[in-house]
């Protein structure tokens, strides 16, 4: 007699689960994002507007956006100590000359602490701009480079013993094994894995069609996901229409929490990068989380073949600086592949 199944079992292929296909097939599709044009008309306005009133009326506008306190406070403090430290009072006195006297005196300062300190100043004289106070934005070219440390993407073998331990006969087990090859084989960011909803996924096509309302960058992405990828993605969905259907619920969210609601919530840590953290700790792997999977996801397709551009056009980024920031490419890799065109 067999053993009646609950709405959390589930009757699952585990041949399908697999870590190693990722797609070498990346052609992904973006909307370039729309230009703001500003009035010519617009003149500048700072001859009689202090320092203290304006930044009174940007802490209003940071306040009334949602922005927290402690931030508020950060500018209004940063934004004071400049206009203290090169001497003015009026916006109208601000100039380049001034940002730079501003990064003169911080000689003893370290990069990153400067590169802080320039971009809350900056933060608060595009408020300026944007509320008509300033004609150009002459600040935007003053820019700090500093190296980052290239963060380590997760191990193929941590994820391949994470796969095998979760039990995929049981809803949040298939939910979790699910995700993670999503994220592996397509890269996406885990606030748009809890955007993702059934109309996102082309069966006919095997592709995932993220619209720019999902996006951080709001820009269009198409990525393929292979056979296997797909019959898993139905599996879930099929799920979670039970899971919906007991808990009464109304979505089409294809990652859900166990009572059918969708995984994003106040927190910005969604369930699954809380699941993931956990399940580190627990069976001791290190560097398991959505963002180090993220990473894997862009050194393997470098190391298939794909090329840089390529590699940021499928994660989404804004330009190919961020996207070499991913790639943990070790000083042999640069050495051997720059021999190779002698």
């Amino acid at each position: 007699m067999s053993r009646k199944l609950g709405i959390f079992d589930v009757n699952v292929n585990n041949s399908l689960i697999q870590l190693s296909n990722v797609s070498n097939q990346f052609l992904p599709q973006i909307q370039p994002r729309p230009v703001l044009n500003y009035p010519q008309s617009r003149q500048e306005n700072v001859q009689n507007i202090t320092i203290d009133s304006a930044l009174k009326v940007i802490s209003q506008q940071l306040a009334l956006n949602g922005r927290r306190e402690r931030t508020i406070k950060d500018y209004n403090y940063q934004f004071k100590k400049f206009a203290t430290d090169t001497n003015v009072n009026y916006l109208h006195e601000i100039t380049k000359e001034k940002l730079y006297e501003c990064l003169s005196l911080m000689e003893n300062v370290s990069p990153v602490s400067k590169l802080n300190r320039i971009k809350t100043i900056k933060a608060v004289l595009g408020r300026c701009f944007d509320n008509g106070w300033y004609y150009t934005n002459f600040w935007k070219t003053i820019q700090i480079k500093v190296d980052k440390k290239v963060k380590n993407g997760a191990n193929e073998n941590d994820l391949n013993v994470l796969l095998t331990l979760l039990d995929t006969s049981n809803f949040i087990g298939l939910r979790d094994t699910v995700a993670i090859l999503v994220l592996y084989r397509c890269g996406i960011r885990s606030n748009t894995l809890g955007l993702l909803e059934e109309k996102h996924i082309d069966f006919n096509t095997n592709t995932l069609v993220l619209s720019g309302e999902i996006m951080k960058n709001h820009n269009l992405l198409k990525l393929p996901i292979d056979d296997q990828m797909a019959d898993l993605l139905k599996h879930l969905i099929k799920q979670n229409e039970i899971i919906r259907k007991h808990y009464k619920q109304i979505n089409s969210y294809v990652f859900l929490t166990s009572t059918g609601k969708t995984i994003n919530g106040k927190s910005p840590s969604n369930s699954i990068s809380k699941q993931l953290y956990k399940y580190a700790k627990k069976y001791g792997l290190e560097n398991i989380s959505s963002h180090a999977i993220r990473r894997s996801y862009a050194k393997s397709l470098l190391e298939r073949g794909a090329s840089v551009a390529i590699i940021s056009k499928a994660l989404g980024h804004s330009n190919l600086e961020v996207t070499s920031q991913y790639l943990d490419i070790s000083t042999e890799e640069v050495s051997d592949t720059l021999r190779s065109y002698l």
